[in-house]
């Protein structure tokens, strides 16, 4: 180990669909954050931990940073602005295939009002999306957002300045030992995680207006008396019946296709085999109800 090790929190921000998940879990190696086309993904702050001879370098993935039109939308975007103020790195993420727009403007302003003295790296991502021209043609546009640090092309897809990355976010945390023990990728509780690997799994070929309106809680997970299988008890909540159906499919073929794509993630992350129960429920916006908030769990973490 060299005589300088250095460790400390790096938060990935940007609108939704940025990249962020998606390259969160290229610098951690692993998956610890799940991903979609659809945006507003990320419900959480996942926290990813990157193992290195020279630093630990702790990502923390959060939602994106919207204009929000209800109170799931206001809770999502104080996440965000409180993890901001907690950490020693940021990272501005700004896709390479979309121009910049009014919701990047809106997020520079933020950070420039937020980060005080906190480093903020800009990177453009997605790069394996476009030509070479239009990536240099971003890096522009995204420089004149901001006094940044750093600016970094980068692709999650094809590894792509990943390290590179790494190493910018790891020279601006301070000197110090390591926060989590060697080894361990994420610090998020298995329910969380179960939680979020049925969404991604729900999230699968859906019509735009779902995501925002999916929330899945895990009501148990149990071993099963006299054998090596889980029983694990999951419920997700849509907002209306006509969601409902569609999370149900036809004779329940799409929840059936769920399970059986949600199944083999939660087998790998808790290392046994799964016996996996889903219910579909119907909470009448629950997203605009502060009661059925707390309820599913979209309290301060």
């Amino acid at each position: 180990m060299s005589e300088e090790f250095r460790s400390g929190f790096a938060c990935l921000v940007g609108r939704p669909n940025a990249g962020k998940s998606t390259l969160t879990n290229a610098l951690v190696g692993t998956k610890v954050a799940i991903t979609s086309g659809r945006p507003q993904t990320t419900r959480h702050t996942i926290r990813g931990i990157v193992h290195r001879r020279d630093a630990q370098l702790v990502l923390v993935d959060t939602p994106g940073l919207h204009r929000p039109r209800t109170l799931l939308g206001d809770h999502l975007n104080s996440l965000v602005r409180s993890t901001l103020t907690e950490v020693d790195v940021v990272a501005f993420c700004v896709p390479a295939d979309e121009k910049v727009g009014p919701g990047d403007r809106y997020i520079a302003r933020d950070l420039e009002v937020l980060t005080g003295r906190t480093p903020v790296v800009a990177v453009v991502t997605k790069t394996d999306r476009v030509p070479r021209a239009r990536v240099l043609e971003q890096l522009l546009a995204v420089s004149e957002l901001g006094d940044w640090a750093d600016v970094v092309p980068t692709s999650a897809t094809d590894g792509f300045q990943v390290d590179t990355l790494a190493d910018v976010l790891v020279k601006y945390l301070p000197e110090g030992p390591a926060l989590y023990p060697d080894g361990e990728l994420t610090d998020e509780p298995e329910t969380v995680m179960v939680a979020e690997l049925v969404r991604e799994a729900a999230l699968e070929g859906v019509r735009d207006e779902l995501p925002h309106s999916l929330a899945v809680v895990v009501d148990e997970i149990t071993p099963r008396e006299g054998t090596e299988l889980l029983d694990v008890r999951v419920d997700l909540y849509v907002e209306r019946d006509s969601q409902k159906a569609i999370i149900i499919g036809k004779g329940g073929s799409r929840l059936r296709d769920v399970g059986t794509r949600a199944r083999s993630g939660i087998e790998a992350l808790l290392g046994q085999r799964v016996y996996l129960d889903l219910h579909v429920r119907v909470a009448k916006d629950w997203q605009r109800d502060p009661k059925k908030l707390g309820r599913l769990g979209f309290t301060d973490r």
